[in-house]
């Protein structure tokens, strides 16, 4: 058996433990089957009670990023795929969930520091107008797909000179490898 498929479920129980507080009593129990885990696709959608806040490409501490994610792809605002930052250790590269009461599909391809040791959730939105109109908000989400730990840790361990990715890569292992990269 791959090392990523023994791997994914351990990964995937530590991250519903840390949710576990943010879970509701009747969630769905947090197994997947072997295929499943591995693509990422849960037998049954994970609620969860999350808090929720906006930014935009226009904002200043975005500027230098443009309408690019952390992936380099453009931040995206569509009912099939809406751009949403998070911390990858919680939810990690490729996390879709949908908000209760919204038609649109969310996907985690950014994150930002002041959400590492969060359960903040940031979303998308292509207008300062837009984003204060949802500024902060407690919202009932679906988790319906897994991202991908492994994915977000290469991409996170490749930038470790940034105390946030390593920060959010310590919480994602549990050997102590990343401390290398602290200097």
């Amino acid at each position: 058996m791959p090392a990523t498929r023994q791997i994914l479920p351990t990964l995937a129980a530590l991250w519903l433990a840390g949710l576990a507080l943010t879970v509701a009593q009747e969630a769905a129990p947090a197994t997947t089957t072997a295929s499943a885990a591995a693509a990422g696709t849960l037998q049954q959608p994970i609620p969860a009670f999350v808090r929720t806040t906006a930014y935009t490409h226009t904002e200043a501490d975005h500027l230098k990023y443009g309408n690019k994610t952390a992936l380099g792809t453009v931040l995206r605002y569509t009912p099939e795929y809406h751009s949403v930052a998070a911390d990858w250790s919680r939810f990690p590269l490729g996390t879709k969930f949908r908000i209760k009461g919204f038609d649109r599909l969310f996907v985690v391809d950014d994150y930002g520091r002041a959400l590492v040791g969060t359960r903040t959730i940031d979303i998308y939105f292509p207008t300062k107008e837009r984003m204060n109109n949802w500024g902060v908000r407690w919202v009932n989400i679906e988790i319906v797909e897994l991202g991908s730990f492994h994915a977000s840790r290469k991409i996170l361990a490749e930038r470790a000179k940034n105390a946030y990715c390593r920060e959010m890569l310590a919480t994602m292992t549990t050997d102590d490898w990343w401390k290398v990269y602290n200097r």
